[in-house]
């Protein structure tokens, strides 16, 4: 359940951990497809608007070329499960808003991977540059 007082609206970023590092342990139950995730956000969605609180999801930004630990966050398959969340948040309607940081921050020339020179250097997180990138995606009319 959620408890914050004198909040209106939350925005919720997850996901890319749950496609990453469970691809990097051999137990089965840690094994985490884009349906689970979904079903997670949909979760977070209904508890927000339990509360009142209009739920703004962010799509999930790009990861090739991780250093993540373990190694290598990024696959093929991990791909297609976080363009499959993305895609499910674009167009589902079920949220009460979405902020497209993947559009935001990916490379265009090559959009599994996140803009070099917003890169902190992981592959995975942005830096100082990025994160006002990712905030500059963020209409302010969402929140009227």
């Amino acid at each position: 359940m959620i408890k914050q007082t004198k909040a209106s609206h939350v925005i919720v970023l997850l996901g890319i951990n749950d496609i990453g590092a469970a691809s990097g342990y051999d137990a089965p139950w840690q094994l985490v497809d884009a349906d689970r995730i979904i079903a997670g956000y949909r979760q977070l969605v209904s508890d927000g608007h339990e509360v009142g609180l209009k739920t703004i999801v962010g799509t999930l930004m790009p990861f090739e070329f991780d250093t993540s630990d373990p190694p290598g966050y990024f696959s093929a398959e991990n791909e297609q499960k976080r363009q499959a969340v993305n895609l499910w948040i674009r167009t589902s309607g079920e949220m009460d808003g979405v902020i497209d940081f993947d559009a935001a921050m990916r490379d265009p020339s090559h959009p599994s991977r996140m803009l070099p020179e917003w890169d902190s250097g992981d592959h995975l997180h942005p830096n100082d540059a990025g994160y006002k990138a990712m905030a500059g995606a963020i209409a302010l009319s969402i929140f009227d």
